[in-house]
């Protein structure tokens, strides 16, 4: 699925099928966030022509399917950088320094949490809680890889090797 052509390739349909086929006939609407996640994947983001063709899919009203979408903030509804990096915020992080984890991430790349850089490599987010509040402070890295107890070194040396990963 590209995000210039509002049809859905038959590899990306064919992609929604084998999440619906995982659920009861009358249960399709199951699928929506796999469905979701496959756009994501697809597009890196999810936008609302994306929204109507998986309503379309499952059978459900686009409202429902933009209700899920904006519910998680592992669905974004506009672009973003390569590496989204997502911060968590809620209390046993702030205690052992979420909030800073933040500040330092978004001084050293020189965004406001919730921009995106210049070259659009880096989005940084506010969180909420991930899980994992034993390994404080902790990030999501493109809703995919958890990293534990980022103290600003960690956090320069995981921002320097995503850099390299692109050169």
């Amino acid at each position: 699925m590209s995000s210039t052509d509002a049809t859905p390739s038959a590899a990306t349909l064919a992609r929604f099928a084998r999440e619906v086929a995982k659920y009861p006939a009358d249960q399709r609407q199951s699928a929506v966030m796999a469905c979701l996640a496959i756009v994501q994947q697809e597009q890196g983001f999810v936008s609302a022509e994306a929204e109507r063709q998986i309503a379309d899919v499952l059978g459900m009203p686009p409202i429902a399917v933009h209700e899920v979408t904006t519910f998680y903030n592992m669905y974004n509804q506009v672009p973003r950088g390569t590496f989204k990096l997502n911060v968590c915020a809620n209390l046993p992080c702030q205690l052992r320094d979420g909030q800073k984890a933040l500040n330092h991430l978004c001084e050293k790349l020189g965004v406001e949490a919730g921009g995106t850089t210049a070259d659009g490599l880096f989005t940084v987010q506010k969180s909420e809680c991930l899980g994992a509040c034993a390994d404080a402070p902790v990030m999501l890295v493109n809703d995919r890889q958890m990293c534990s107890f980022m103290t600003t070194e960690r956090l320069d040396e995981l921002v320097d090797t995503l850099r390299s990963a692109v050169k």
